[in-house]
């Protein structure tokens, strides 16, 4: 009766001790990876769903930002309306010279490899 795996708990079969543990999601640069080189700026407001998901996505990736608001920052508002037809849709990366609206932590990640030449 040792041997047989617990109804429901298939993680204590012999074999499958690994198939079903959670993903490493720490920062990147606590699993030794390197962090991106290109200056990304992400320009965000309070209470932003997409925002937050790109700011975990992004510290999951490694890929370091800074982070302006809009609301405090009339420069950045400034920035955001100047690429987002007069909204101020966020989040709004810029990464060097190319400014993308709402993108995916693996589009910035991969914009900011090429930008900085890796």
């Amino acid at each position: 009766m040792a041997d047989r795996p617990t109804r429901g708990c298939l993680w204590r079969r012999p074999g499958h001790e690994t198939s079903l543990r959670r993903r490493d999601v720490r920062p990147a640069r606590c699993r030794g990876r390197r962090m991106s080189a290109t200056p990304v700026e992400v320009l965000w407001r309070p209470g932003c769903p997409f925002c937050v998901k790109l700011r975990v996505g992004l510290m999951v990736l490694g890929v370091r930002a800074t982070w302006r608001n809009i609301w405090d920052d009339p420069e950045a508002s400034a920035l955001v309306r100047a690429h987002n037809q007069g909204n101020e849709t966020v989040p709004t990366v810029r990464v060097g010279s190319v400014v993308l609206t709402n993108p995916s932590a693996g589009k910035v990640r991969s914009l900011a490899r090429r930008s900085s030449g890796r």
